[in-house]
């Protein structure tokens, strides 16, 4: 016989408007990784849902700067988190409104509706609180306009919604008019861009070509289409900023190459592309990402690939021998951990979780991995380090500082890619060859 419990009425399914202030307020509380908040989501939770709530949140973390100083301002002591993930939600909704023009038309729904939401969220109180502030906040975000041309850190932090402590680090090195652009391009969502692993020539035509040669936008509404493509090997989902540093360490075919710090392995199958026959190793920790190196190594094609799960600066010549895997290599890619400062606009909470003195621990690890690759490259072999920092203390300076002390290798070429002049991710690469 069924249970009371089991005949009785379910829960209601959980919405996206739900779902993003759930994962919302956790992310305001303890400032969880958004990819793994987005992962905790209910599995039956219908795509067109799961891609709504992933807008929603996404919208607030990217803009969460310039709600979080319109909200609060009219709020004299901080409520629960639940009720602030509802008033930053509704923020996001009056803050796209407002860049679309609507303010008008929509902030009234939109603060109907957060109400509405808190009456069953949280408490009547708590709903009366959210009315009046969103209210405020509604009137405050209506009323902004974008900084001038001439302005302050502080201002283009709030607005923009970047650290100020970033910003004011950003204006010495690249100038006011190339970080008002950065800003504004870290505050757009990312478009979706596929690399073509087919025959040449036989792309869909409903992919949309790019500037750079393989390279292809993914409209939106096409997903069926895109997991058949993604489940056959021809296409993989990856920005344009990532072809800089294979290309400049252009894999040859027979070679025998390594990619350090491989995960998730876009690269690894970019470099086999390349050299369609030879031997590819590709090491990384063994950490959450390395299945999907797994994964996309399986995917390889004519080339002899293998997976070393170890640590670059420890011990890895003697990981590579109990693996029978060669001592030394014609080619070494090293992609090292970093900031993330060129990849802003696809990772949203980078900013928010950066503090100052990363740039300078991340530069002391890049140097070790830097010097470690080096150890493993055979004599007249090309190694590239790579980043998708646009920082010069984790670019120029890395690399600069290494060939002072390593008088064998020399910066053969460099490629450096900023967001606001290419158009895509930023990224650099060094090409730096050992003598002979």
């Amino acid at each position: 016989m069924p249970t009371q419990e089991s005949t009785g009425p379910k829960a209601p399914r959980e919405t996206a408007w739900g779902a993003a202030v759930r994962i919302c307020a956790r992310w305001l509380d303890r400032r969880e990784r958004i990819d793994l908040l987005m992962d905790s989501l209910p599995a039956d939770l219908p795509a067109p849902e799961r891609a709504r709530c992933q807008h929603l949140f996404y919208g607030v973390v990217r803009h969460f700067g310039r709600i979080e100083a319109a909200v609060m301002r009219h709020i004299a002591h901080p409520p629960r988190f639940p009720t602030r993930a509802i008033l930053h939600v509704a923020g996001f909704e009056l803050v796209e409104a407002q860049l679309a023009g609507e303010s008008g038309s929509l902030a009234a729904k939109i603060v109907h509706h957060a109400v509405d939401r808190a009456k069953e969220l949280t408490s009547a109180p708590e709903a009366r609180l959210v009315n009046a502030v969103a209210r405020r906040a509604a009137e405050t975000i209506a009323a902004q306009a974008p900084p001038g041309a001439v302005a302050s850190a502080a201002s283009l932090s709030e607005y923009f919604s970047h650290p100020e402590w970033l910003v004011q680090r950003w204006l010495p090195e690249f100038g006011a008019a190339p970080v008002r652009k950065l800003l504004e391009w870290n505050q757009t969502p990312a478009p979706v861009h596929a690399r073509w692993r087919g025959p040449a020539g036989g792309a869909p035509a409903w992919l949309v070509p790019t500037a750079h040669a393989g390279f292809y936008g993914v409209p939106p509404g096409r997903w069926p289409e895109v997991a058949v493509l993604l489940e056959a090997g021809l296409i993989y989902l990856q920005d344009p900023g990532t072809r800089l540093s294979v290309e400049l360490l252009a894999p040859g075919r027979g070679e025998a190459v390594l990619d350090l710090c491989a995960s998730p392995g876009g690269k690894s199958l970019m470099i086999a592309d390349a050299m369609q026959e030879g031997r590819l190793v590709a090491v990384d920790l063994p950490d959450s990402r390395i299945d999907r190196l797994k994964e996309n190594l399986s995917r390889l094609r004519g080339v002899e690939a293998a997976l070393v799960q170890g640590d670059v600066v420890a011990g890895l010549p003697a990981i590579l021998a109990e693996h029978r895997l060669p001592r030394l290599y014609d080619a070494i890619l090293v992609d090292v951990p970093c900031s993330n400062t060129g990849v802003m606009r696809h990772r949203v909470d980078v900013k928010w979780r950066l503090e100052r003195e990363d740039f300078a621990k991340h530069g002391r690890q890049q140097s070790r991995l830097l010097g470690a690759a080096a150890q493993l490259l055979a004599p007249g072999g090309r190694l590239v380090y790579s980043t998708c920092s646009i920082d010069r203390a984790e670019n120029e300076e890395v690399v600069q500082a290494f060939v002072r002390r390593n008088q064998g290798f020399r910066i053969e070429k460099s490629a450096v890619a900023v967001p606001w002049i290419e158009g895509h991710d930023g990224a650099a690469a060094f090409l730096l060859r050992r003598a002979p």
